[in-house]
């Protein structure tokens, strides 16, 4: 106890203590390590030769280990890919002709005034944390988690034609092949599973492109146009439903037409007029039966179709989700009125964009109210963005103009994750400013969630070497497929 008191021998017994105790560290640390004063001693006679030895030996083992960590993410990137491959058995493209405005849609850039933002200068949060839309999507923005948006799309090419061209195709414009459009290419691959009796490749209304959509692979793989207004009393389907002549008039036609054709009942064993027989029942079914059922909108609830949307474009996206239904392959809605807004663009955004935030925003709901969004890939786009600097000036007296340089890209459902965001943009939305995606990466992964091989070959008429995508060697440009949304 008088030892604990006292101060000086305090300090000589902590000094002590103190010795004692880093004596038995380092034994045990010896004892732990397995080392020996042996090899201390042998550490110290290394030459430089053994030390850099060692060091390049310690540098290939890292490496190993960054090879063995980079096979395992690529091996489990390739088994998510394997476990997504032939998601998608429908496709709803929704091709907003012009180009629609990135800036004042899915790309907002709050604060970079008036010359940017003109009358669009408020924003709204959307369901998922951090992602917000322009003010004239609130359906869209209530339904964020269902898409994803690829904001860094590029491609750079300012032309109708050639950009609808590129982003249809994904080859590049001006060579000596017509290539066929991801439609066609739907179309070709997926004949073998698809017996349904409406075609399998839909375009409503009209063709979406400046271009035949077919290419090389010839009429068979055209895309059928609907004609008609969805949203008009009776759906009027080019070839399907004609006007001013109703069900009963089209039956008793048919079975006087039966009637009066006594060769085929005497031929009925002949093979090509069994085959006519067949090709005529198919089309009388189009026309009297189920097939026509599809487009005969009347048989929905009212309340549905009012979601939807009362307009041409609501009825659209309404008859698109009965055609999957269906299960034709693919589907193509060419947005009734354009969005090449040179001059006027602020009133034309404030007059398109309700219905298309409406129709859309409905359709990813209802596909994925009724278990169909998985397996159905939807994707809305133009063939590129506008310029976000306004034109004040005369004769555009407030307008945006054409712009590959970057632009957004909608993307749901068929293997796609919900609630993210790809690539950016600059603070100004005037070029991308991370992880450019172009259209060979966008078709790219569209192909491997469908099951159909991107390097395949296409029967060309002439037998030229052609394939469903370019290797980047032939010129194509790729930052690679959309994984980190797969």
């Amino acid at each position: 106890m008088n030892t604990n008191n006292n101060s000086d021998n305090q300090e000589h017994v902590s000094r002590r203590e103190a010795m004692r105790r880093g004596a038995l560290g380092a034994a045990g640390v010896i004892a732990t390590s397995g080392l020996s004063s042996r090899v201390f001693a042998a550490e110290a006679k290394k030459t430089p030769k053994q030390i850099a030895a060692e060091l390049k030996a310690a540098k290939l083992k890292s490496a190993e280990l960054k090879a063995a960590e980079l096979k395992t993410a690529r091996d489990k990137s390739a088994k998510a890919k394997a476990k997504n491959k032939g998601k998608i058995k429908s496709v709803i493209q929704i091709f907003l002709w012009g180009g629609m405005s990135h800036n004042d849609a899915w790309d907002p850039k709050p604060g970079t005034g008036y010359d940017y933002l003109g009358k669009f200068d408020k924003f709204i949060p959307t369901n998922v944390k951090g992602i917000q839309l322009g003010s004239l999507f609130p359906q869209l923005a209530k339904q964020a988690d269902k898409y994803s948006l690829i904001r860094s799309m590029t491609h750079g090419i300012n032309g109708h034609e050639t950009a609808a061209y590129l982003m249809q195709t994904g080859h590049k414009p001006g060579g000596r092949l017509a290539y066929p459009s991801v439609g066609a290419i739907f179309t070709y691959f997926k004949k073998k599973q698809y017996k349904g009796l409406l075609p399998p490749y839909v375009v409503m209304l009209r063709a979406a492109g400046r271009f035949s959509e077919e290419g090389f692979l010839g009429p068979g793989y055209k895309p059928f146009a609907t004609g008609g207004d969805p949203n008009a009393d009776r759906f009027e389907v080019q070839g399907i439903v004609n006007r001013g002549i109703n069900d009963a008039r089209q039956k008793a036609r048919r079975e006087l037409l039966d009637k009066m054709n006594t060769m085929g009942y005497g031929l009925a064993n002949v093979p090509e007029i069994a085959a006519a027989e067949t090709a005529k029942k198919k089309a009388y079914g189009l026309i009297l039966g189920k097939g026509k059922e599809v487009f005969d909108l009347n048989n929905e609830p009212k309340v549905l179709r009012d979601r939807y949307g009362r307009n041409t474009f609501g009825q659209e996206c309404l008859a698109a989700r009965r055609m999957v239904e269906a299960g034709v392959p693919y589907i193509t809605i060419s947005f009734p009125g354009g969005w090449d807004t040179h001059a006027n663009h602020f009133p034309t955004m404030l007059r398109q964009c309700p219905p298309l935030d409406q129709g859309l925003a409905t359709l990813l709901a209802d596909l994925s109210d009724r278990g169909l969004l998985d397996s159905t890939l939807v994707w809305c786009t133009g063939e590129f963005g506008r310029t976000p600097k306004v034109s004040w000036e005369p004769p555009w007296n407030g307008g945006r103009h054409h712009h590959g340089a970057v632009f957004t890209v909608l993307v749901a459902g068929g293997g796609f994750k919900g609630g993210r965001v790809v690539g950016s943009s600059d603070e100004k939305g005037e070029k991308f400013k991370e992880r450019p995606v172009y259209p060979a990466d966008l078709l790219g992964s569209f192909y491997l969630l469908a099951g159909i091989d991107a390097a395949a070959r296409l029967p060309h008429p002439l037998g030229f070497d052609a394939r469903v995508l370019d290797a980047e060697k032939e010129g194509m440009k790729s930052t690679g497929l959309l994984e980190e949304i797969m």
